[in-house]
């Protein structure tokens, strides 16, 4: 390799050095035992895949996927997401077991990015599966056990907002008539280019009153008044049907205490396409973008021959660290014992007992260090095992 690319990484990749490292550990460890403790059990998946499976199943675009061709020409991808993985155990290795299902996974996930875009082409997700219960109390159970692991995890300041598509489908449907036009103004939605949206419906040949209809659409957020207003903008049997079902959802929030803890926003839509009804993201004041999110997907696992509902969320372990806010201190390790070669076996003992007692002990003959008071600063604790009459010596 060139020295030009010596320490350079591929587009999107990163290091962790051990200070953030440290803190991820603590985030996930604190998602993880709230999730477990609502009795999820965790799967783990190849980090490979077919691509005719869970490639193309993963509703991620194909320019985002990492390729690559295995000894038989077969092709496979970096996973872009856990959801399509866990969906192909759930339609085969775990087809028999017993209904509702409750995953969970820890793992890297992997997108190709533009080299403009400067966002992370691998990343941390910790998320849940729930497969097999098409309830409003299934979709609840989401919210709510997202928004307890935003808790348990520290994170200080944080909204979360409940949407479903089909009452965006549906009423953008209404109006547009076309499913081309449909796509195109979602994706504005998902962009959040509220700007665009509007110029967009400036220019198509359309009543006043259907324009009107898509410039409210923009004005659906808040509390539960908003499903009114909403019902004033539907004809269809599918809007009222969603609205319906966000109505159901909110009640049962409100009994596990977390309905203070939810916006509505009627015209959020997600950047997977297998989402079918309800949705919802996390956010964190001072931060542009979701902490994570998910909804029901109803249609998924019918691509792998095996048609049930289901829904589950993804948090985004990157995000949520940087919502702490939290400083990134230097480490400072438990205990060093610093030697000198005729008293190592001396040292070894003392750091063996130190050990069995649960302590983290770095062992460091002297010759090994160049500056003594530097390296000596990086522990709690130091003891000095140097010269031959026996005593050892400790400093913090």
């Amino acid at each position: 390799m060139s020295k030009l690319f010596m320490f350079e990484k591929p587009q999107g990749m990163r290091d962790t050095l051990p200070e953030l490292y440290e803190l991820k550990q603590q985030v996930k460890k604190a998602v993880s035992s709230e999730v477990e403790q609502w009795g999820y059990k965790s799967v783990q998946t190849p980090t490979v895949e077919f691509n005719e499976t869970v490639g193309t199943a993963s509703a991620i675009l194909d320019r985002q996927l990492f390729k690559l061709l295995d000894q038989e020409g077969n092709t496979l991808v970096l996973r872009p997401d856990m959801t399509a993985p866990i969906a192909r155990i759930a339609a085969s290795t775990l087809k028999e077991a017993h209904r509702p299902l409750r995953l969970t996974y820890d793992a890297p996930v992997f997108r190709a990015q533009q080299y403009e875009g400067g966002k992370p082409a691998e990343f941390e997700q910790v998320g849940v599966e729930l497969i097999g219960d098409a309830s409003a109390s299934a979709d609840a159970e989401m919210v709510s056990l997202m928004v307890s692991s935003l808790e348990n995890a520290g994170i200080p300041s944080y909204q979360t907002a409940v949407g479903h598509v089909g009452f965006v489908n549906a009423l953008l449907f209404e109006v547009l008539g076309q499913e081309t036009r449909v796509e195109e103004f979602k994706r504005y939605l998902y962009e959040k280019n509220y700007v665009g949206f509007r110029k967009a419906v400036d220019e198509l040949p359309l009543s006043s009153l259907d324009k009107r209809r898509l410039y409210e659409l923009l004005r659906l957020k808040g509390g539960t008044e908003i499903l009114e207003k909403a019902e004033e903008l539907t004809e269809s049997a599918e809007g009222k049907k969603a609205l319906s079902q966000l109505k159901q959802l909110l009640e049962i929030l409100a009994d596990y205490d977390m309905d203070q803890n939810v916006m509505i926003d009627l015209n959020l839509v997600m950047h997977m396409s297998y989402y079918t009804g309800t949705v919802f993201e996390a956010y964190s004041e001072g931060l542009g973008y979701p902490l994570g999110g998910g909804g029901r997907y109803d249609q998924l696992l019918g691509r792998f021959h095996h048609e049930e509902p289901a829904t589950g969320f993804g948090l985004r372990v990157d995000r949520l660290t940087e919502a702490l806010g939290k400083e990134k201190k230097p480490l400072a390790s438990d205990l060093c014992i610093i030697f000198s070669r005729e008293r190592r076996k001396e040292a070894m003992n003392e750091a063996r007992s130190h050990r069995s007692g649960g302590r983290s002990v770095v062992m460091q003959e002297i010759t090994g260090i160049q500056q003594v008071d530097a390296f000596s600063a990086q522990f709690q604790e130091v003891q000095y095992f140097i010269g031959t009459n026996g005593n050892g010596g400790s400093g913090s």
